[in-house]
């Protein structure tokens, strides 16, 4: 989950860049059907072994695809057009504590006040960041149209890992296929509506590898590592994680916009590790 993590903080920063050089429906679209054509043929053996249980439970399946991957980043993608990365992923902060809400609500499962504890501490890590160390700061925030997006992105997010509970017993890599094909189905159709609309890529090699990264790393790799820690070690447990994105995109500016080291950040790095180690604790330990 550190690795998704990362992989996802440079997916935000990179869907920032990409606005004014790739659409973002279209990007939607190029990244999940790239990666669905590289992942697929790999996928093929799987699939057929799972192939009666993905028949008998086909409408979950595409619900997860749909949520989980087709609208999530796409939606993101749009909102990345008119607020920063760093916005991006304040909200994302916010998964955490709308899955476990989300599944205290359909699953009723308990959290432990040390749990809660966690999420808490997380979330104020992130804050500090990305206020840079002055809280109080947030109370003049104006919210604009890009970060209501991002916000209903988080959101769509949640449910699909609260959902995942219901996903089938069929592999993890039957699953990422079904996930890719289904996100680059759904996106087709708004990749043809920008493109009807005078929007097209910029083709550029800058463009291209930002296309293969958000296919080969943010959607094969990183999705089946999360799909993957969600069968381990629970939803709820997984979601923590997401934290630290925040924290990684804040790294990764540091390291490509030239932006210098402060102590809020070293600060907001010890609270959101502390969290993220107390809210990822089993029940049992906590």
């Amino acid at each position: 989950m550190v690795l998704t993590a990362l992989i996802w903080a440079g997916d935000r920063v990179l869907g920032r860049w990409a606005a004014g050089h790739i659409p973002p429906l279209t990007l939607g679209f190029l990244r999940w059907s790239v990666a669905a054509l590289v992942f697929t043929p790999f996928a093929w053996a799987s699939l057929k072994r799972d192939w009666p249980v993905i028949r008998d439970n086909w409408f979950i399946l595409f619900i997860l695809g749909l949520l989980g991957a087709g609208m999530m980043n796409t939606v993101q993608y749009v909102g990345l057009t008119e607020t920063t990365a760093t916005n991006a992923a304040i909200f994302n902060s916010w998964a955490p504590v709308l899955i476990a809400a989300g599944g205290a609500l359909v699953f009723r499962e308990q959290l432990s006040a040390l749990q809660i504890g966690g999420l808490l501490l997380s979330l104020a890590g992130v804050i500090t960041i990305v206020t840079k160390g002055a809280p109080a700061s947030m109370l003049n925030w104006a919210i604009n149209r890009g970060d209501v997006i991002c916000l209903s992105a988080t959101v769509i997010w949640a449910v699909y890992t609260v959902l995942l509970r219901k996903r089938p017993a069929v592999s993890t890599v039957s699953f990422a296929a079904i996930l890719f094909v289904v996100a680059g189905v759904s996106n087709l159709p708004f990749a043809a509506w920008e493109a009807a609309n005078g929007q097209h890529v910029a083709w550029s090699w800058l463009s291209i590898t930002g296309i293969l990264y958000t296919a080969l790393l943010s959607s094969v790799l990183a999705y089946i590592l999360y799909a993957r820690s969600a069968e381990v070690i629970g939803p709820t447990r997984t979601s923590t994680f997401i934290h630290l994105i925040p924290l990684f995109t804040s790294v990764l500016a540091i390291i490509f916009l030239g932006e210098q080291p402060q102590l809020y950040h070293a600060l907001g790095f010890v609270m959101i590790l502390s969290g993220v180690a107390l809210a990822s604790r089993k029940p049992a330990e906590a």
